[in-house]
């Protein structure tokens, strides 16, 4: 049985299997103990008086929240909305945009595929056309991806969405160049910033200037799962309506503006994941004393561990590290025989590719392996938040030359 490499001395902090070396935080996020207490004693509550709850205590705990996420945030209060996670941030900011037969929907190749499908659908009904940017990888810095996407901007274009992460190369996209540039030109901007809160450092939604930003909270603020927001510009709030109505629709609450109004309640269910957000953020910053030091230690973490990890393959880091937040994507070695390469792509796998099973079962790892879409070039993706170690990424490293010596026999 192999012994597995300790994790750092904030482990504990979270309820993450011992068993297991996670380094892919990025996928769906970790809750720390103490935010799935407070969670549960508000759940507790919930149940003991329904009523009460919804008419008298939700609104008060939502606007706490929001307002902790405002100042997290750089903005106003009064642009937030929670949404489940980012994916229904990004349909719902398509909804709300007025788009005609032959208008233009620029995205990048690094989209994610959920917010593609709603791209797609968003194009289909109007008769509007996608058009994408291709981003280069290896990328040799933030004005190389400004010039791809800049030079697919034509008198077409009405919308265009960006990540401000790229979910399978991890990049930070200069979205703050971007997002300006691209309005000034009557373009509608949408950022999934799903994995940039809590990743970004100085994430500034006003500054970012977008029509719409939405980010996971349930990822890198460690907030529960299905917790999400969506930031809307001012001008774009008569517009914005959440997918799903309620009876709020017609009529506000007294007091509150009719986006808050509209969107803290579609329905009976379960708010709690938002009024947690705020509490998620207090306690992530009390772990190493400040957010600035959570950056901080993540961003370090993950460029030492991929410098690691790139030596110990023989591959060279495909970014600067500028443009990295709190994860890395990197190249697998290529597979000189083709017809080995073509048998390694059919193997059956529960996850994206078979290499990724293996890691899982023999050597007890979580790390996601797959491709950019349209790029057959394998790559893996690693995350480092506090409960992290630099021993695990060696234990990855060996892990993977192991069995891609495995491969190299199939």
């Amino acid at each position: 049985m192999r012994t597995l490499p300790a994790p750092s001395p904030l482990f504990d902090r979270w309820r993450l299997d011992p068993d297991v070396v996670y380094l892919n935080h990025g996928s769906f996020g970790a809750c720390p103990r103490e935010v799935l207490g407070f969670q549960s004693a508000l759940r507790d509550e919930m149940e003991r008086e329904g009523v009460r709850w919804f008419i008298e205590r939700v609104d008060t705990l939502l606007d706490q929240s929001r307002d902790r996420l405002a100042r997290f945030l750089s903005c106003r209060s009064d642009d937030l909305v929670f949404v489940p996670n980012a994916t229904h941030g990004v349909a719902t900011a398509l909804a709300s945009i007025n788009l005609a037969a032959g208008d233009e929907i620029l995205v990048t190749s690094h989209e994610y595929p959920g917010c593609m499908t709603n791209v797609r659908r968003a194009a289909d009904r109007a008769g509007a056309r996608v058009v994408t940017a291709a981003l280069p990888f290896p990328c040799s810095g933030p004005d190389e991806i400004t010039r791809a996407v800049l030079a697919a901007v034509s008198p077409r274009t009405r919308v265009a969405l960006l990540s401000h992460i790229t979910a399978p190369s991890a990049m930070v996209l200069p979205v703050e160049r971007l997002a300006p540039d691209l309005e000034s030109r009557g373009i509608a901007v949408i950022i999934d910033g799903a994995h940039a809160a809590g990743q970004v450092r100085g994430l500034d939604l006003t500054r970012v200037g977008a029509s719409f930003y939405t980010s996971n909270c349930h990822k890198w603020l460690c907030s529960p799962k299905g917790s999400a927001f969506l930031h809307a510009r001012a001008d774009r709030h008569a517009t914005l309506r959440p997918l799903c109505l309620s009876n709020f629709a017609d009529t506000p609450k007294r007091g509150r503006s009719r986006l808050h109004s509209e969107f803290d309640y579609v329905g009976t269910g379960d708010l709690t994941a938002y009024a947690c957000v705020g509490r998620a953020i207090d306690v992530m910053a009390s772990f190493v004393g400040s957010w600035d030091a959570v950056f901080r230690h993540n961003h370090d973490l993950v460029v030492s561990a991929r410098a690691a990890l790139c030596e110990a393959l023989g591959v060279a880091p495909p970014a600067p590290a500028e443009m990295l937040g709190s994860m890395a994507t990197i190249f697998l070695p290529p597979q000189e025989d083709a017809d080995r390469a073509a048998r390694l792509a059919v193997r059956p796998s529960r996850y994206h590719d078979a290499l990724q099973d293996a890691l899982v079962d023999r050597h007890a790892i979580q790390v996601p392996v797959w491709s950019v879409a349209g790029d057959p070039r394998r790559l893996f993706r690693v995350s480092a938040q506090l409960y992290n170690s630099p021993a695990q990424y060696r234990y990855l490293a060996d892990a993977l030359r192991e069995e891609l010596a495995r491969e190299a026999a199939l």
